[in-house]
């Protein structure tokens, strides 16, 4: 796709060029729904939510790094698992999809994301904080995105489910050309992931065509805006709008979240 960065907070639109919001999908017209309305959650058979911190834990202490293999992988694997993080197969080996569970671990720790995993990491896997809560009294099943952290947490039951690392709008507006229902179109948006306060809404499987790109298992929450997998998900904010996860989180948010569950989206990213 063609791509050019305009200047200004907002996108510029240009004579043909179509205005976007989100991650360029055309949205079904839905009716209103009133927020405090019951909604309509899935969780895992069986599953018991929050992280288990009753009995002490000793971590192995040996210092990890992108790529390493054994024991002490596989022990930050399942620990990472335990506290709600999605480090993929507890197999001992450390790779992008572990290393993107450490990374949201480490936010929510106050500690600087990073690929080693060392002292700090260590102590925090030891005795690890809970999320921050965005939205304290919000419904017990719900999902908070902290921009300024740039994590999402889903709570099932008033307690951490599910805890991953994100990357949301840019905030860089655009305008990109593409193929788009036979003919060639241009369009413009602003990158921006707005706060408030939505609700799951429609869905589909597998990869999804939009406008801007492929959208992994997609669940929208606001017009065009949606949680979807995404093969990059750096540690600054991306994406046209949309909430961009893990391909490994993509794949189970779907049978977690479920459709009308309240999303508090709350924030604004300064750095890490």
């Amino acid at each position: 796709m063609g791509v050019s960065r305009l200047p200004g907070m907002a996108a510029l639109l240009t004579a043909g060029a179509v205005a976007l919001a989100g991650c360029g999908t055309a949205v079904p017209s839905l009716p209103a729904r009133d927020l405090s309305a019951p909604a309509t959650a899935v969780a895992p058979a069986g599953a018991q939510a929050g992280p288990a911190t009753t009995a002490p834990v000793a971590a192995p202490r040996k210092t990890l790094r992108l790529g390493a293999k054994g024991k002490a992988v596989t022990w930050v694997q399942r620990r990472l698992a335990e506290l709600g993080y999605r480090p993929g197969k507890a197999d001992g080996s450390y790779g992008g999809t572990t290393l993107a569970a450490v990374w949201a671990f480490q936010k929510v720790n106050g500690i600087k994301p990073t690929s080693t995993i060392a002292k700090r990491t260590w102590d925090a896997l030891e005795s690890p904080r809970a999320p921050k809560v965005l939205v304290p009294r919000g419904r017990p099943t719900r999902a908070e995105v902290n921009l300024s952290k740039q994590i999402m947490v889903l709570y099932v039951g008033g307690k951490p489910e599910l805890i991953t690392h994100i990357s949301s709008g840019s905030g860089v507006p655009y305008c990109e050309t593409a193929v788009w229902q036979g003919k060639e179109q241009r369009f413009c948006g602003s990158a921006t992931t707005p706060t408030g306060d939505y609700r799951t809404t429609w869905r589909t499987s597998g990869w999804h065509r939009s406008y801007l790109g492929e959208l992994y298992n997609p669940i929208f929450f606001n017009g065009g805006i949606a949680f979807h997998g995404a093969l990059s998900v750096p540690l600054y904010p991306a994406s046209h709008g949309c909430v961009r996860l893990p391909m490994n989180v993509a794949e189970a948010l779907p049978g977690m979240l479920g459709k009308g569950v309240p999303v508090h989206v709350r924030g604004r990213f300064r750095g890490l």
